[in-house]
Order: C-alpha cells, then sequence, then structure tokens
C-alpha cells in the first residue's frame, strides 16, 4: 500500500490524532504506511525531498483534506482497504488514552507514529497488553515520564520578574521558560491555580501565556500567544536579586550533594535560574566552609527574647547566665496585670525546644487571688489548640471531681508546670510526651512567677512534674500521694495523681482510682471553698 500523509493541526493536538488514528483503523491501514506531520513540521519539510506518492494531492498532507476519512487512502487507482471489523468501535485501555495524551506533548516528532503503531498492535495482537517490556511499550512509558518530568520541572523552576506598569495599573510579573516538550499548555491550568490573584505572563519559545485575575465584574482570563524570544524577557528586578540572597544564606555547604541535586535540577534548566550562578562558587567553597564549622566550638542557642523583670531572680533553676538578656523592663505592680504580661511573655519563649513546635503557649487561668492553685504537668493536645489549661480529656475529668467536690472551678487557679505542648507526630496524630527535666526546669520561672502573683493559700500538685516543680526535690507520687507538704518558700502543696494517669489505668478499676483521687483532692476542700 502506498504511503499516506496525516497532517495534524498542531504539535498537541490530540483530538485530532485519535480522530484520524481510528479513520486509519478502521481502513486497516498499516502503521508502516503512514507518515505523521503536524503543521510546522510539514512547513520544515517544505524544501525536503518528497516521496513520489505525496505528489497525489489526496496524499499530499493537506490537513483538509486528511480530516476527512473518504481522503486518507482513498486515491484514484488504489483499492480500497478492507474495514477491520472492530476497527471503529476497537476497544483499548483506559490507561492507553492517559498514556496517549501525555506521549502527544513530547518532543520527538516520531511520537504520532509509534502512538498508532502501538493501537495497531493492541487490536491486532492481544498479547501486547500482557507484555509489559514490549520495546514500543517501554519507549512511549519512557516519553510520558520524559514529559510529566518537564511539566513538574517548569512548575519548580519558573521565576517571575516584575514590571511596574506606566499608567499605575497592577504590576506584570513575566517569567521566561524554556520546555523541552509541548507541555505549556497543559500546565496552564497550575498557574492559574497557584497565581490566581497575581498579574502574570510566562513567555517560552513555543508558546506564551498570559493571566488576567478576575476584576469587579469581569472573570479571571487566560490567553494563548505565540513564542517569544528570550531578550523579549525582562531584566534582573529587586525581587531576584533578594532572592539571590536568601539562596546564599540559606546554602549549607555541609549539607551539600551534587549528584543528587543536579538530580532534582538538572543543568539543562540553569540557563533560565537566577540561582545557578551561586552554584559553582558556593559548591567550590562548600568543603573548606564544612571543615570551618566542624572546627568551631559549639555555639549557645540566642535566647530570642528578653525575660520581663524580676522573673528569674526569685527562681530555684535559673538558667546559665549566658543565656539571660538585659531586664527589658519591670513587672506591673498590679497582679493581674503582671499576668497579662507574663502571658504574652510566654508566647514567645523557646528557652527550651518544644516552643518552637507547639501552637501557642498555654497560661494559667482563674482569679488573681484564688485561694487554692492547681498545677499539672503540661498542654494536651486540645490544650495546645485552644490555648487553654485542663480543656481536653483529663480536663473533663478534672472538672467532673470539682463538681463532685462541690467546688466551683472558677475560684481556682488552675496551670501547668510546663507552658508548651510536647508531643510526637505519629501519622496525623500528636502523642503526648512527657517533658525533661530540662524542659520542665527551664519553665519553672514561669510558674514561680504565676505563684507569687496569685498568691495562693495552698497548691495542688497533679503528677509528679508539678509536684517536683512545686516541691523543688524528685516526688514518688503513688507514696506521698494525698499528703501535705511543705514547699520551698514554706507553702502547702497537696500531691496526688494527673487526671491522665487515671484515664490510662485499667478501665475496670477505673471508678475505684476515681474514689481514691476524690479522696486526695478532698483534703483540699477548705481551702477550695474558702472565699479569697
Amino acid at each position: 500500500m502506498a504511503t499516506q500523509t496525516i497532517t495534524l493541526d498542531g504539535d498537541t493536538d490530540w483530538p485530532g490524532f485519535r480522530r484520524e488514528a481510528r479513520g486509519l483503523l478502521t481502513r486497516q491501514v498499516p502503521p508502516d504506511d503512514i507518515v505523521w506531520h503536524t503543521r510546522e513540521s510539514a512547513e520544515l519539510d517544505l524544501f525536503a525531498s518528497l516521496p513520489d506518492e505525496l505528489d497525489d494531492p489526496e496524499a499530499s498532507g493537506d490537513f483538509a483534506d486528511a480530516a476527512s476519512p473518504a481522503s486518507v487512502g482513498e486515491a484514484p487507482g488504489r483499492p480500497a482497504p478492507t474495514p477491520h471489523p472492530g476497527g471503529a468501535s476497537a476497544v483499548v485501555p483506559p490507561a492507553f488514552l492517559r498514556l496517549c495524551e501525555t506521549v502527544v506533548l513530547h518532543e520527538d516528532p516520531a511520537r504520532f507514529g509509534l502512538l498508532y503503531r502501538l493501537l495497531w498492535r493492541l487490536v491486532h495482537e492481544p498479547g501486547l497488553r500482557d507484555d509489559p517490556i514490549d520495546p514500543d511499550r517501554v519507549r512511549a512509558q519512557h516519553m510520558a515520564q520524559a514529559v510529566r518530568r518537564d511539566m513538574h520541572k517548569m512548575k519548580a523552576f519558573v521565576r517571575f520578574r516584575s514590571i511596574e506598569q506606566a499608567d499605575g495599573g497592577a504590576t506584570l510579573h513575566v517569567a521566561w521558560f524554556e520546555p523541552f516538550h509541548h507541555i505549556v499548555e497543559a500546565v496552564a491550568s497550575f498557574f492559574v491555580r497557584r497565581f490566581t490573584s497575581m498579574r502574570w505572563a510566562i513567555m517560552t519559545p513555543e508558546r506564551s501565556l498570559r493571566w488576567e485575575p478576575a476584576a469587579a465584574g469581569r472573570e479571571g482570563t487566560l490567553t494563548f500567544g505565540p513564542g517569544a524570544r528570550r531578550e523579549d524577557a525582562p531584566p534582573a528586578d529587586a525581587g531576584e536579586a533578594l532572592w539571590l540572597t536568601y539562596y546564599r544564606h540559606i546554602f549549607n555547604p555541609a549539607r551539600l550533594k551534587l549528584a543528587m541535586m543536579q538530580k532534582e535540577m538538572p543543568r539543562r534548566y540553569w540557563r533560565n535560574l537566577p540561582e545557578a550562578e551561586l552554584i559553582t562558587p558556593l559548591s567550590v567553597e562548600a568543603m573548606a566552609r564544612s571543615g570551618r564549622m566542624i572546627e568551631a566550638p559549639a555555639s549557645v542557642p540566642a535566647r530570642r527574647i528578653a525575660p520581663v523583670a524580676g522573673l528569674r531572680k526569685h527562681a530555684r533553676s535559673p538558667a546559665p547566665d549566658a543565656v539571660l538578656a538585659p531586664m527589658p523592663q519591670a513587672l506591673s505592680s498590679d497582679p493581674a496585670e503582671a499576668l497579662s504580661q507574663l502571658r504574652e511573655a510566654t508566647q514567645r519563649c523557646r528557652e527550651c525546644p518544644i516552643g518552637a513546635h507547639a501552637t501557642q503557649a498555654v497560661f494559667g487561668e482563674g482569679p488573681v487571688r484564688a485561694a487554692l492553685m492547681v498545677v499539672g504537668e503540661q498542654p494536651g493536645d486540645q490544650e495546645d489548640l485552644r490555648g487553654r489549661p485542663f480543656v481536653g480529656p483529663s480536663g473533663r475529668l478534672f472538672d467532673r471531681a470539682v463538681a463532685d467536690l462541690g467546688w466551683a472551678r472558677e475560684t481556682l487557679y488552675v496551670t501547668n508546670a510546663v507552658k508548651h505542648f510536647k508531643f510526637e507526630l505519629r501519622g496525623k496524630r500528636r502523642i503526648h510526651k512527657t517533658p525533661s527535666q530540662q524542659e520542665a526546669a527551664a519553665c519553672l520561672h514561669w510558674l514561680e512567677s504565676e505563684v507569687r502573683q496569685v498568691r495562693p493559700r495552698a497548691l495542688v500538685a497533679l503528677g509528679a512534674t508539678a509536684a517536683r516543680a512545686l516541691l523543688g526535690r524528685p516526688v514518688a507520687v503513688m507514696k506521698e500521694r494525698g499528703q501535705w507538704h511543705a514547699g520551698p518558700q514554706g507553702e502547702q502543696v497537696l500531691v496526688t495523681l494527673h487526671p491522665s494517669a487515671l484515664l490510662r489505668g485499667d478501665p475496670a478499676l477505673q471508678e475505684e482510682a476515681y474514689a481514691r483521687w476524690l479522696e486526695d483532692l478532698a483534703l483540699a476542700t477548705a481551702v477550695a471553698q474558702a472565699v479569697a
């Protein structure tokens, strides 16, 4: 059979290819008898020597003729092919169609021939579906992978430069990128979603995109234009200089892995990345800088917030002087205002690592002159999210005890020995972790400051961490529970279990444990019900 030429509308004319392939398959035109072109490639071949068959006007590659099934393969004098019984209605795996949609975007001119050959073979060679190492299948998979990689790199490596508008209009952000495949239209929706409210344009040698965000009475519009030249891109702006400064400072020579970096950031994309100019000099200096980092003495973490005046001078466990900053101001003489100052300061406390991971610090709450202060261990997950102590499962059990004892929670000052939530991630769950002694010691001055401002008549320590903070010594809770103890300053401290210990206990024994816990707490009833 004579060779036929099919000319598609464009490099990404997937609908056209699908239509033509279906017609060719119906007419039983073998893959070897087809030459695939796009309008662009046909123009490039304008001066190439043409096969004799293309002299036939009906097989010349003109898209208008080729688009008509009757004009393909039915040249005068040629016998009409016998329609394949399953041609037009041939069923192929959905994965093959998805593969075709991606491979069509590849820059290889032979991609259409490959896809039609695969289609032909899927219809005539049923065993092909079960042969994953077939050379045609492998080649198509590699081409699809290359297209997907190019799309990913375009999403990652586009760098916008700002152009201020002379008329005072919204700033236009323009980027230049050189993809290796015909992916521009395929990734356009990503940039629209990512930069919906920004006015931007992306220029490439093949196609250009321009997005105008929605305005009053008008929806956002995405327009496609012809390709551009690299020279059309705007020069570097102040934002790019700022980005280079940032990149230079975050570059960690001790973590440099050139092979991995070039795998993620292939050199062929470097010409469009402003930070590429820094990679070579920074890499050359990396070994020397790493050596200096190893030889340098360990640094002391800088305190991020200066303590409020008066907080540490009474603390029993002061941190090393090296981490203390000058006192910026004195605490207010008004207890309520002083507590407010302390609450605000704890939000910025980073004297131990756990503060950096918590949602917020959870400070105590209750009357300024509460007769009884109840101290727990640390906030839990719910407390961390809501910023209030004892509002999670343990808090609900505590509220039950308060009600059973005839106390009123609003008359108690409730707080924790540690102000930030320490946890361990397990999947999406944050599992409570007991704070270390160092972390509890770093937080101690906040608790001591609360005690000094509230001046309670007595305190209840719930659990070992709270008991140790208030008594200044290790406490065996199971042995010392249900007893009043004297703190370092002579304050009365009642020790008992934390409610979470009851929740973790044997459910069958929970009510019994709860009753005994109430007995411990009942020792503080006289103080809890006293009028402040």
